[in-house]
């Protein structure tokens, strides 16, 4: 199950477990409520929510806690990036309100622009024990946004290396780059050395 009530975090992170043979079902199809996130990490908020779902479900529950950290600002708008975007989850709002943030501090220039997205993933068994795994990606910030693709603050990001936002690229050109695949990998890869080396 993933401990997840957001639908465009569940579609993205279904297709990037789908390779493996996993099928997402979230916590809305359960009619689990979504814990308060109290933690003060992305790894903190990831086990939280996975731990709630995994013994409220008396499933195997897989949770991600992600966001967006901008140097300049000094790291926000990070655990809270949803948060930015109001009860109406508006990021068109909340990429205005990091940009109006950049340029009043003076950071108008891409080497001022540094940011990274996070993505913490949480896997938690009903016995409340939970393994986290983590990707970055980094990049800078553009303004205006580019791209109606992906979700949050994707149209206003960069990845290193690339001319293009994660508004601009593809559902797979994202994937092969992103925080959350890079997450993902790392469970899955760890999954994976544990299975083998059960068989062993």
């Amino acid at each position: 199950m993933i401990a997840s009530h957001n639908p465009d975090k569940l579609h993205e992170i279904a297709a990037l477990i789908a390779p493996f043979g996993l099928r997402a079902r979230s916590a809305a199809d359960f009619g689990l409520v979504a814990p308060e996130e109290t933690g003060s990490t992305f790894a903190a908020n990831a086990r939280l929510k996975a731990v709630a779902a995994a013994i409220a479900s008396g499933l195997p529950a897989l949770a991600d806690d992600s966001g967006l950290v901008v140097a300049a600002l000094d790291g926000e708008p990070g655990i809270h990036s949803a948060r930015w975007a109001g009860p109406d989850r508006d990021f068109v709002h909340a990429m205005r309100a990091v940009e109006r943030r950049l340029v009043a501090v003076g950071a108008t220039t891409p080497d001022k622009r540094r940011a990274r997205f996070v993505a913490v993933v949480c896997l938690a068994s009903p016995e409340g024990g939970g393994q986290t795994f983590r990707g970055e990606v980094d990049g800078i910030l553009v303004w205006p946004p580019r791209g109606h693709g992906g979700f949050g603050y994707d149209p206003m990001f960069q990845p290193a290396g690339s001319e293009r936002t994660f508004g601009e690229m593809s559902v797979a050109e994202k994937h092969a780059v992103s925080h959350r695949a890079r997450a993902l990998a790392a469970f899955a890869a760890a999954k994976l050395a544990a299975t083998a080396g059960a068989r062993q």
